[in-house]
């Protein structure tokens, strides 16, 4: 957008572009703007009207028709090279913060064929319902038709989702392909109308819909949602958390799989639905735990109908209130860990203290990372090798899997005990 002619009243002001920030914004003397690279001229109003005036050679136009307003993507105008390189540097200056500096390995592009899950907002504008993402940073809809980065099956999932709100007022709409069809959970103030079961019937035939759900309950459905997880299929609760990309869930599954090493016995910690313990389970004995009782029952449910699997067991436990002790860990030839994005503080120290000497973990935080990696790495721990993975493409998000192993920890002497 051009800007207006400088006057006293409308002053311009140009910065040049320092850097890309780890939110994804550029920063030039202490200020971000969205969607700018490093090295390019902006010039701006005291209105807030903005123009890039010398553009970064490595500008590349957006594919998506709505990048420059939708609070989604923040990345897709940087070429790939420079793009990669400054995502990998997240992880990279996150872990030298903490005094550590691994071997890194190239990241690897997990998009696949796109996102397999989105949550819309759903609102009224001049009289039509409209779905689509907030602008960064408001409370402002940006409706839209299509989106670009999700898998071809969700594609026209955004007009999918505008269709509830004539039966449910405004609302949120997550919709993940599952294997057999859609499945959609509304989060929604207003309850649902009676003529509202018909409609959906109806519906859930027209666009291949396995299941809707209303607040966590069900309202219809064709068939539980399935979605397959190595050599098992997991009937997917409702708003479960799911890996972004099938590629996703494959590359950390195989990182996972790799760094396990002689392991026969293995912890699965903050395991959900199960994307490592049903793989890890084809070749070893695994014990499985997670705080989610209907991911934890999915799970089991699976493995009563697989066959070639090794014995597995999950668990229902809270591991940030109630984290496996020291003992417990020592029953174990090697631990992978998928915490959320708060990281696993309490449980690495409980490892820390422990008799492991190979833990994997998966994050999808670089801080949090880089401080439970720090705490293994004081215990002796070394952190032989860490592959960042680009699940969320085109977003400041970024994900990782190291490797980390220690010789046995020394036990302290009997005599020291007496002493």
């Amino acid at each position: 957008m051009p800007l207006p002619s400088p006057t006293t009243q409308n002053p311009m002001l140009e910065f040049v572009i320092e850097r890309v920030g780890e939110r994804g914004d550029g920063l030039a003397q202490g200020k971000a703007f969205a969607r700018t690279l490093p090295g390019e001229h902006v010039q701006q109003a005291t209105s807030g009207a903005r123009s890039i005036t010398q553009p970064s050679p490595d500008r590349v136009p957006a594919f998506c028709p709505v990048f420059e307003t939708c609070g989604g993507c923040k990345l897709q105008h940087w070429q790939a090279a420079p793009y990669q390189a400054w995502k990998t540097s997240l992880l990279v200056e996150a872990l030298k913060a903490r005094g550590l500096a691994p071997k890194m390995e190239k990241l690897v592009d997990a998009h696949g064929e796109g996102r397999r899950r989105a949550s819309f907002h759903v609102r009224e504008i001049e009289g039509q319902w409209q779905a689509g993402f907030m602008a960064a940073g408001t409370h402002s809809l940006v409706p839209i038709q299509r989106c670009p980065i999700l898998v071809p099956k969700l594609q026209d999932a955004p007009v999918l989702a505008a269709r509830f709100g004539p039966l449910f007022g405004e609302c949120d709409v997550l919709i993940t392909a599952a294997e057999n069809g859609l499945d959609i959970a509304i989060k929604a103030k207003r309850q649902m109308p009676d003529k509202a079961l018909q409609s959906l019937d109806a519906l859930m035939q027209q666009q291949m819909i396995a299941r809707i759900a209303l607040n966590g309950q069900t309202l219809v459905q064709r068939g539980a949602p399935l979605i397959q997880m190595g050599k098992a299929q997991i009937a997917l609760p409702i708003g479960a958390f799911l890996q972004a990309t099938q590629r996703g869930e494959e590359v950390l599954s195989s990182l996972v799989e790799s760094h396990m090493g002689k392991a026969k016995k293995v912890a699965d910690l903050f395991c959900g639905l199960g994307p490592f313990t049903l793989r890890l389970a084809e070749s070893r004995n695994v014990e499985a735990f997670d705080s989610d009782k209907a991911a934890i029952a999915a799970m089991g449910q699976a493995l009563r109908h697989v066959q070639g699997l090794r014995p597995v067991k999950p668990q229902v436990l809270d591991l940030f209130n109630h984290p496996l002790t020291p003992a417990d860990l020592n029953a174990y030839d090697a631990v992978v860990l998928d915490p959320p994005r708060a990281g696993a503080q309490v449980q690495c120290e409980a490892i820390a203290k422990s008799n492991l000497t190979r833990v994997v973990m998966v994050a999808c935080d670089v801080q949090s990372f880089a401080r439970d990696a720090a705490i293994l790495v004081a215990a002796g721990f070394s952190l032989k090798t860490l592959t960042p993975v680009d699940q969320f493409k085109y977003s400041a998000h970024l994900e990782c899997v190291g490797l980390f192993t220690r010789r046995q920890r020394p036990q302290a002497s009997p005599w020291a005990a007496k002493a």
